[in-house]
């Protein structure tokens, strides 16, 4: 197995480590910084789920660069980013923390187009991201920590930071997911 194989593994291993810290009550107590009141166990999954998604951008970096794609990270690889994100949001939603309809909206998505990239995949087309997901992958990166930092360092200015990169996702999911089903609407040509 190679490093970029490896890391995928890891990241997989870290989803339910961080579902376990975000579900299970532990009275771990709470940090105090900047008008910020942030339980530690919030912290802790937020370490967590940034070295996931650290592993997710490296082991791809790794993986063209040195030539090591397999069909084992090609499946893997992604999997395991929308099962982090997946699990993340869900357990924002849990904590009334992120909107429920905006949650739908981004897992129908990805649940979306990974069906249009299996359809593209049968025909021997690869769907690459396009810059409007990757600005979607990045806006949601950033607002899936800071739901989980309870908007820190941004509480103390009472503009809710977190939201706002939310819902800057939600609407690049959307524009994404539309632009990628009309470039590629022609494998539905004759199916219909």
């Amino acid at each position: 197995m190679n490093l970029p194989n490896k890391l995928t593994v890891a990241r997989i291993i870290l989803i339910p480590i961080f579902v376990i810290i975000c579900v299970v009550p532990f009275a771990w107590g709470n940090v105090e910084w900047l008008d910020s009141t942030i339980p530690v166990t919030s912290l802790v999954a937020t370490i967590i789920f940034i070295v996931a998604a650290l592993t997710d951008w490296f082991d791809g970096h790794l993986a063209r660069k040195y030539n090591l794609i397999t069909n084992f990270g090609k499946f893997a690889d992604p999997m395991a980013d929308k099962l982090l994100v997946t699990a993340a949001f869900i357990i924002l939603v849990e904590m009334n923390i992120a909107p429920a309809w905006i949650v739908i909206l981004i897992i129908s998505r990805e649940l979306a187009v990974t069906g249009l990239r299996l359809l593209l995949v049968e025909g021997g087309e690869v769907l690459a991201a396009g810059q409007l997901g990757k600005i979607k992958t990045f806006t949601q990166m950033i607002a899936i920590p800071l739901m989980f930092l309870h908007n820190f360092p941004f509480a103390w200015t009472g503009i809710r930071v977190d939201l706002i990169f939310l819902y800057v996702c939600a609407f690049f999911a959307v524009w994404s997911g539309i632009d990628y089903f009309y470039k590629n609407r022609g494998v539905f040509k004759g199916s219909m």
